[in-house]
Protein backbone atom coordinates (compact mmCIF):
# COMPACT_ATOMS: atom_id res chain seq x y z
CA UNK A 1 0.00 0.00 0.00
CA UNK A 2 1.38 3.40 -0.97
CA UNK A 3 2.13 6.10 1.57
CA UNK A 4 1.12 9.75 1.90
CA UNK A 5 2.88 13.07 1.40
CA UNK A 6 2.33 15.70 4.08
CA UNK A 7 3.09 19.37 3.39
CA UNK A 8 3.92 20.58 6.89
CA UNK A 9 4.01 24.30 7.67
CA UNK A 10 6.69 25.24 10.20
CA UNK A 11 7.19 28.46 12.21
CA UNK A 12 8.48 31.54 10.39
CA UNK A 13 10.20 32.72 13.56
CA UNK A 14 8.44 32.03 16.84
CA UNK A 15 8.61 28.29 17.54
CA UNK A 16 5.35 28.45 19.50
CA UNK A 17 3.51 29.01 16.23
CA UNK A 18 3.87 25.36 15.24
CA UNK A 19 0.61 23.44 15.52
CA UNK A 20 -0.03 20.28 17.55
CA UNK A 21 -1.00 18.55 14.33
CA UNK A 22 2.31 19.51 12.70
CA UNK A 23 4.26 18.08 15.64
CA UNK A 24 2.28 14.84 15.58
CA UNK A 25 2.72 14.53 11.83
CA UNK A 26 6.48 15.00 12.07
CA UNK A 27 6.60 12.37 14.81
CA UNK A 28 4.59 9.82 12.82
CA UNK A 29 6.05 10.01 9.30
CA UNK A 30 8.83 7.71 8.13
CA UNK A 31 10.94 10.42 6.56
CA UNK A 32 11.22 14.22 6.53
CA UNK A 33 12.36 16.02 3.36
CA UNK A 34 13.79 19.39 4.38
CA UNK A 35 15.01 22.46 2.51
CA UNK A 36 17.97 22.69 4.92
CA UNK A 37 18.47 19.59 7.07
CA UNK A 38 20.62 21.46 9.59
CA UNK A 39 17.97 24.10 10.12
CA UNK A 40 15.17 21.54 10.39
CA UNK A 41 17.23 19.43 12.81
CA UNK A 42 17.21 22.35 15.25
CA UNK A 43 13.42 22.47 15.06
CA UNK A 44 13.11 18.71 15.54
CA UNK A 45 15.51 18.73 18.49
CA UNK A 46 13.51 21.49 20.15
CA UNK A 47 10.38 19.33 20.04
CA UNK A 48 12.29 16.10 20.77
CA UNK A 49 11.51 14.54 17.40
CA UNK A 50 13.93 12.04 15.92
CA UNK A 51 13.37 11.13 12.27
CA UNK A 52 15.52 10.47 9.19
CA UNK A 53 16.14 13.64 7.18
CA UNK A 54 16.76 14.06 3.47
CA UNK A 55 17.71 17.25 1.62
CA UNK A 56 15.03 18.67 -0.69
CA UNK A 57 15.72 22.16 -2.02
CA UNK A 58 15.44 24.28 -5.18
CA UNK A 59 18.63 22.97 -6.76
CA UNK A 60 17.80 19.27 -6.43
CA UNK A 61 14.00 19.49 -6.44
CA UNK A 62 13.41 17.71 -9.74
CA UNK A 63 15.65 14.72 -8.98
CA UNK A 64 14.75 14.39 -5.31
CA UNK A 65 11.04 14.67 -6.03
CA UNK A 66 11.27 11.55 -8.19
CA UNK A 67 13.18 9.70 -5.44
CA UNK A 68 10.65 10.71 -2.80
CA UNK A 69 7.72 9.71 -4.99
CA UNK A 70 9.26 6.25 -5.36
CA UNK A 71 9.59 5.92 -1.58
CA UNK A 72 5.93 6.89 -1.15
CA UNK A 73 4.92 4.29 -3.74
CA UNK A 74 6.83 1.75 -1.64
CA UNK A 75 4.66 2.64 1.36
CA UNK A 76 6.62 5.40 3.11
CA UNK A 77 4.88 8.42 4.62
CA UNK A 78 6.89 11.58 3.97
CA UNK A 79 6.69 15.12 5.39
CA UNK A 80 7.88 18.05 3.27
CA UNK A 81 9.13 21.06 5.26
CA UNK A 82 10.93 24.28 4.38
CA UNK A 83 13.15 26.48 6.53
CA UNK A 84 10.15 28.56 7.53
CA UNK A 85 6.49 28.75 6.59
CA UNK A 86 4.42 26.74 4.15
CA UNK A 87 6.03 24.45 1.53
CA UNK A 88 5.42 25.49 -2.07
CA UNK A 89 5.07 29.21 -1.31
CA UNK A 90 8.33 30.70 -2.67
CA UNK A 91 9.92 27.48 -1.40
CA UNK A 92 10.32 23.86 -2.63
CA UNK A 93 7.19 21.70 -2.69
CA UNK A 94 5.42 22.53 -5.92
CA UNK A 95 7.24 19.93 -8.02
CA UNK A 96 6.59 16.95 -5.76
CA UNK A 97 2.90 17.85 -5.54
CA UNK A 98 2.64 17.83 -9.34
CA UNK A 99 4.28 14.42 -9.53
CA UNK A 100 2.17 13.06 -6.68
CA UNK A 101 -1.04 14.10 -8.43
CA UNK A 102 0.11 12.38 -11.62
CA UNK A 103 0.74 9.16 -9.63
CA UNK A 104 -2.56 9.56 -7.74
CA UNK A 105 -0.69 9.77 -4.44
CA UNK A 106 -2.52 11.36 -1.52
CA UNK A 107 -1.20 14.81 -0.56
CA UNK A 108 -2.29 16.33 2.75
CA UNK A 109 -1.54 19.93 3.79
CA UNK A 110 -0.82 20.59 7.46
CA UNK A 111 -1.72 24.29 7.85
CA UNK A 112 0.38 26.75 9.76
CA UNK A 113 2.41 29.93 9.52
CA UNK A 114 2.43 31.98 6.32
CA UNK A 115 4.30 35.28 6.12
CA UNK A 116 2.27 36.63 3.22
CA UNK A 117 -1.14 36.17 4.88
CA UNK A 118 -0.07 37.56 8.24
CA UNK A 119 1.59 40.56 6.59
CA UNK A 120 -1.56 41.21 4.58
CA UNK A 121 -3.85 41.28 7.61
CA UNK A 122 -1.68 43.81 9.49
CA UNK A 123 -1.07 46.02 6.44
CA UNK A 124 -4.28 48.01 6.75
CA UNK A 125 -4.76 47.55 2.99
CA UNK A 126 -7.75 45.85 1.32
CA UNK A 127 -7.77 42.09 1.87
CA UNK A 128 -10.72 41.08 -0.31
CA UNK A 129 -8.51 40.47 -3.35
CA UNK A 130 -4.73 40.22 -3.56
CA UNK A 131 -1.95 38.90 -5.78
CA UNK A 132 1.28 37.31 -4.54
CA UNK A 133 4.44 37.64 -6.63
CA UNK A 134 7.03 36.33 -4.17
CA UNK A 135 10.59 37.49 -4.89
CA UNK A 136 10.95 39.70 -7.97
CA UNK A 137 13.22 38.31 -10.72
CA UNK A 138 16.83 39.55 -10.75
CA UNK A 139 17.10 39.36 -14.53
CA UNK A 140 16.37 42.85 -15.91
CA UNK A 141 14.11 41.66 -18.71
CA UNK A 142 12.10 39.31 -16.47
CA UNK A 143 11.91 41.96 -13.77
CA UNK A 144 10.52 44.51 -16.22
CA UNK A 145 7.96 42.00 -17.49
CA UNK A 146 6.87 41.27 -13.92
CA UNK A 147 6.38 44.96 -13.21
CA UNK A 148 4.28 45.23 -16.36
CA UNK A 149 2.02 42.50 -14.94
CA UNK A 150 1.86 44.23 -11.56
CA UNK A 151 0.86 47.50 -13.24
CA UNK A 152 -2.27 45.76 -14.51
CA UNK A 153 -3.34 44.67 -11.03
CA UNK A 154 -6.29 46.36 -9.42
CA UNK A 155 -5.84 44.88 -5.98
CA UNK A 156 -3.36 44.53 -3.14
CA UNK A 157 -0.03 43.04 -4.23
CA UNK A 158 2.41 41.18 -1.97
CA UNK A 159 6.15 40.72 -2.51
CA UNK A 160 9.02 39.16 -0.57
CA UNK A 161 12.46 40.77 -0.37
CA UNK A 162 15.85 40.23 1.26
CA UNK A 163 17.34 43.13 3.27
CA UNK A 164 20.29 43.82 0.94
CA UNK A 165 17.92 44.20 -2.01
CA UNK A 166 15.14 46.13 -0.27
CA UNK A 167 16.21 49.68 -1.14
CA UNK A 168 16.71 48.80 -4.82
CA UNK A 169 13.31 47.12 -4.97
CA UNK A 170 11.57 50.07 -3.30
CA UNK A 171 13.24 52.43 -5.78
CA UNK A 172 12.06 50.23 -8.66
CA UNK A 173 8.51 50.22 -7.25
CA UNK A 174 8.58 54.03 -6.99
CA UNK A 175 9.78 54.32 -10.57
CA UNK A 176 7.42 51.71 -12.04
CA UNK A 177 4.27 52.11 -9.93
CA UNK A 178 4.56 55.58 -8.45
CA UNK A 179 4.47 56.81 -4.86
CA UNK A 180 1.66 54.44 -3.83
CA UNK A 181 0.60 53.44 -0.32
CA UNK A 182 2.36 50.41 1.09
CA UNK A 183 3.33 48.47 4.19
CA UNK A 184 6.62 46.80 5.06
CA UNK A 185 6.60 43.94 7.54
CA UNK A 186 9.98 43.00 8.99
CA UNK A 187 11.00 39.83 10.87
CA UNK A 188 7.42 38.64 11.34
CA UNK A 189 6.80 36.75 14.64
CA UNK A 190 10.40 37.36 15.78
CA UNK A 191 11.81 39.57 18.54
CA UNK A 192 12.54 42.46 16.19
CA UNK A 193 9.21 42.34 14.35
CA UNK A 194 8.26 45.75 12.96
CA UNK A 195 5.75 47.28 10.58
CA UNK A 196 6.28 50.41 8.52
CA UNK A 197 3.34 52.25 6.96
CA UNK A 198 3.16 55.04 4.41
CA UNK A 199 3.98 55.83 0.80
CA UNK A 200 6.89 54.22 -1.03
CA UNK A 201 8.94 57.39 -0.48
CA UNK A 202 8.18 57.17 3.26
CA UNK A 203 9.36 53.56 3.37
CA UNK A 204 12.55 54.34 1.48
CA UNK A 205 13.32 56.97 4.12
CA UNK A 206 12.39 54.76 7.09
CA UNK A 207 14.43 51.73 5.97
CA UNK A 208 17.84 53.13 5.14
CA UNK A 209 19.77 50.27 6.81
CA UNK A 210 17.38 47.31 6.62
CA UNK A 211 18.00 44.07 8.48
CA UNK A 212 15.94 40.89 8.43
CA UNK A 213 13.48 39.44 5.94
CA UNK A 214 10.78 41.72 4.53
CA UNK A 215 7.29 41.39 3.14
CA UNK A 216 6.15 44.30 0.95
CA UNK A 217 2.41 44.92 0.70
CA UNK A 218 1.40 47.34 -2.06
CA UNK A 219 -1.87 49.21 -2.51
CA UNK A 220 -2.84 49.12 -6.18
CA UNK A 221 -6.55 49.31 -5.38
CA UNK A 222 -6.98 53.04 -5.84
CA UNK A 223 -4.76 53.73 -8.85
CA UNK A 224 -6.73 55.64 -11.45
CA UNK A 225 -7.51 53.65 -14.53
CA UNK A 226 -5.86 56.22 -16.82
CA UNK A 227 -2.58 55.75 -14.94
CA UNK A 228 -2.42 52.07 -15.90
CA UNK A 229 -0.33 51.43 -19.00
CA UNK A 230 -1.51 49.35 -21.94
CA UNK A 231 -4.69 48.19 -20.18
CA UNK A 232 -7.22 46.36 -22.34
CA UNK A 233 -10.86 47.37 -22.76
CA UNK A 234 -11.92 44.19 -20.96
CA UNK A 235 -9.61 44.89 -17.99
CA UNK A 236 -10.92 48.45 -17.87
CA UNK A 237 -14.49 47.14 -17.88
CA UNK A 238 -13.79 44.78 -14.96
CA UNK A 239 -12.11 47.62 -13.06
CA UNK A 240 -15.25 49.77 -13.13
CA UNK A 241 -17.50 46.77 -12.65
CA UNK A 242 -15.79 46.03 -9.33
CA UNK A 243 -16.53 49.61 -8.32
CA UNK A 244 -20.25 48.88 -8.72
CA UNK A 245 -20.93 50.75 -11.95
CA UNK A 246 -23.65 49.53 -14.31
CA UNK A 247 -22.86 48.55 -17.91
CA UNK A 248 -24.03 51.85 -19.44
CA UNK A 249 -22.03 53.85 -16.90
CA UNK A 250 -18.94 51.70 -17.51
CA UNK A 251 -19.10 52.18 -21.28
CA UNK A 252 -19.55 55.92 -20.83
CA UNK A 253 -16.56 56.10 -18.46
CA UNK A 254 -14.31 54.00 -20.73
CA UNK A 255 -15.19 56.27 -23.66
CA UNK A 256 -14.33 59.29 -21.53
CA UNK A 257 -10.99 57.78 -20.42
CA UNK A 258 -10.03 56.91 -23.99
CA UNK A 259 -11.50 60.10 -25.47
CA UNK A 260 -13.65 58.28 -27.99
CA UNK A 261 -17.37 58.15 -28.74
CA UNK A 262 -19.27 55.84 -26.38
CA UNK A 263 -20.96 54.16 -29.35
CA UNK A 264 -17.52 52.99 -30.48
CA UNK A 265 -16.93 51.28 -27.13
CA UNK A 266 -20.44 49.84 -27.13
CA UNK A 267 -19.85 48.38 -30.60
CA UNK A 268 -16.65 46.70 -29.39
CA UNK A 269 -18.60 44.77 -26.76
CA UNK A 270 -21.27 43.82 -29.31
CA UNK A 271 -18.60 42.47 -31.66
CA UNK A 272 -17.19 40.25 -28.89
CA UNK A 273 -20.53 38.54 -28.23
Amino acid sequence: MEGTIYLVATPIGNLEDITYRAIQTLKNVDLIAAEDTRHTLQLLNHFEISKPLISYHRHNEQIKAEELIQKVLEGKNIAIVTDAGTPGISDPGEEIVKQAIEKQIKVIPIPGASALINSLIVSGLPTKEFSFYGFLPLNKKNRKETFEKIKREQKTVILYEAPHKLQKTLQDILEQLGNIRACLVKELTKIHEEKYYGTIEDLIEKCQLPKGEFVIVLDLNEIKIEEKQEITIQEQYHYYQKQGLEKKEIIKQIAKDRKVNKNEIYQMFLDKK
